[in-house]
């Protein structure tokens, strides 16, 4: 139950910062973009997911905000 909490914490971080970053605002988007690493880091810590998988949802947002389009 509480794996099943933080996962969807962790998908609500992802999608509200793709949103902010689609907007195009970059305070916004980086606002998110720091909720959501914050929210994906605490679950692999807590062993929710597994540290290379939260690396890689953190450098995919990452990349997505500084893409050129």
């Amino acid at each position: 139950m509480r794996n099943a909490a933080i996962r969807t914490g962790v998908k609500s971080a992802i999608k509200s910062a793709r949103e902010a970053i689609a907007t195009r605002d970059p305070k916004k988007a980086e606002e998110a973009l720091r909720l959501a690493v914050r929210t994906i880091s605490k679950a692999a810590s807590k062993g929710v997911l597994h540290p290379r998988n939260a690396a890689r949802r953190v450098a995919r947002l990452a990349k997505s905000l500084v893409a050129p389009t």
